[in-house]
């Protein structure tokens, strides 16, 4: 393996404009680069290779020549292998922390989860075990075997780039996969550093291949390529389905999670002392750049004027500035994320919601060089008005109030996503019911994610895509079934 020099300037665990194919640090076949920008001032922070079709063909073939002799790693010697690599993403915590919140933006979250994933898809690569079947003969014996794929693909999103690099590529190679991922242009520096120190943890040389390139670009060649066998993707709905178009030309099996627009139901009776910071929270985490961000309030109108009164109060108190400083709130990603955030304001308006609270760019000098917006309210939101069905992915709250349990659920369910959910009751009975009748992969009760679950599998319904992440299966979910007979001959 080739280990280029890492720039002290990125925490010391990324080098400018390479990418990582078949254990050599490289740039693009075609030399072309890619500026990194940091959000809270514009300034570039590295550049990185602008990869294309030539560098997905030579990670596939990296990852080909890699696959035999990891898929007959003893799983255990896999599993071990990923505990390494946990050990040193705690180790290396703090560098990595700093990376991501310099080339997303958002503030401290506190401690990095992906050691603790990686530690629980290490503990599943041992436990892939097929069935003993039933024969209508003594003489036969019928069993499965669960095989990896092969090499498989995976393009991940720039929101959370070190949790998405980490659930891909985590129980892809714990299950004896090997993987071409491509992450986002915009954030890729989280996820070069964490290949690196898989490659310090001893993960062979073409068993994790990180290709760095625009969506159009990097990202088109990779489900496109026929050596892929099996493909993720985290993204838009019509990305989404460009990849799906594209797997379906040669089979390939797919997961596609495409956000959400997730609501927020808080019924009469609800706790309005504990609702009213994790619904702020909810929505200002990243900047409202998380698929699962509760985007809508679905409020019974007997709570309705109080519960809006108390979010602008709570809005009024989220401290917004640079990642690197003691805040709430970051800048969005991008100048692009920027200008589609501060349309969909100005959509609301024209909609005829009523504007709370934001809905511009805050004031100040600390603002004018990077991508601000206020966290905004809007109010008595209609569900047909834009704001309420399509996923802005900034920190825009639509407010819906409803008259009675009836209502709130077919409101709640009156998008095409179907996501993330949650209710807010006092009711066990109502609780049961509303959990039963949201069409969402995860419902949460009194709280705003399915938040002290380990190992919760996560995904979509409806048009937020289908398969799961995460979760006991998460590993399985990369094997393939083979089912085996075998007659005796003597």
């Amino acid at each position: 393996m080739t280990i280029a020099p890492a720039d002290p300037r990125l925490g010391g665990l990324v080098t400018s404009n390479t990418h990582l194919i078949g254990g050599e640090w490289v740039p693009a076949a075609s030399g072309q680069t890619i500026a990194v920008i940091d959000p809270s001032t514009g300034e570039t922070l590295a550049d990185v290779p602008r990869g294309a079709a030539a560098d997905v063909d030579a990670a596939v073939r990296a990852a080909t020549d890699a696959f035999p002799a990891w898929r007959d790693t003893s799983p255990s010697e896999r599993a071990a292998l990923l505990m390494r690599w946990a050990e040193l993403i705690e180790a290396h915590e703090e560098e990595i922390d700093r990376l991501e919140i310099s080339e997303v933006g958002r503030p401290h979250w506190g401690p990095l989860p992906m050691a603790r994933m990686l530690t629980f898809f290490a503990g599943q690569a041992d436990k892939v075990s097929g069935l003993s079947l039933p024969t209508h003969s003594p003489d036969v014996l019928g069993l499965t075997l669960r095989e990896p794929y092969g090499v498989v693909g995976a393009i991940i999103p720039w929101n959370a780039p070190g949790p998405n690099f980490v659930m891909d590529v985590g129980p892809a190679i714990a299950a004896g996969n090997t993987i071409v991922i491509k992450p986002a242009e915009d954030a890729p520096l989280t996820p070069l550093a964490l290949a690196r120190l898989a490659a310090d943890a001893g993960i062979p040389p073409g068993v994790i291949n990180v290709v760095v390139g625009f969506g159009t670009e990097a990202g088109a060649a990779i489900p496109a390529h026929p050596g892929i066998a099996r493909m993720s993707f985290t993204g838009s709905p019509a990305t989404g389905s460009a990849v799906m178009a594209a797997c379906a030309r040669h089979h390939t099996p797919l997961h596609l999670e495409l956000g959400g627009k997730s609501p927020q139901v808080l019924l009469d009776d609800a706790d309005l002392d504990a609702a009213i910071p994790q619904l702020t929270r909810g929505i200002t985490l990243n900047t409202g750049q998380i698929c699962a961000a509760g985007s809508r309030v679905v409020v019974d109108r007997s709570i309705h004027a109080e519960v809006v009164r108390r979010l602008a109060e709570a809005f009024a108190r989220v401290r917004v500035g640079p990642g690197t400083d003691d805040v709430d709130m970051g800048p969005l990603i991008s100048a692009k994320q920027h200008n589609r955030v501060l349309e969909y304001l100005k959509v609301g308006r024209e909609e005829g919601a009523e504007l709370v609270t934001g809905g511009g760019v805050p004031a100040g000098e600390r603002y004018e060089r990077g991508f601000y917006v206020e966290p905004t309210i809007f109010d008595r939101v209609a569900s047909g008005m834009r704001i309420a069905q399509e996923e802005i992915f900034g920190p825009v709250l639509a407010v819906q109030p409803v008259d009675g349990e009836a209502e709130a659920l077919e409101v709640a369910n009156g998008t095409e996503y179907g996501l993330v959910a949650a209710v807010w009751t006092a009711d066990i009975g109502r609780a049961i019911r509303m959990a039963r009748g949201l069409q969402a992969g995860q419902v949460a009760v009194n709280q705003i994610l399915s938040g002290g679950v380990i190992g919760a599998p996560f995904g979509g319904y409806k048009g937020s895509g289908f398969g799961r992440t995460m979760g006991a299966d998460s590993v399985l979910n990369y094997t393939q079934v083979k089912t085996v007979s075998i007659r005796g001959t003597g």
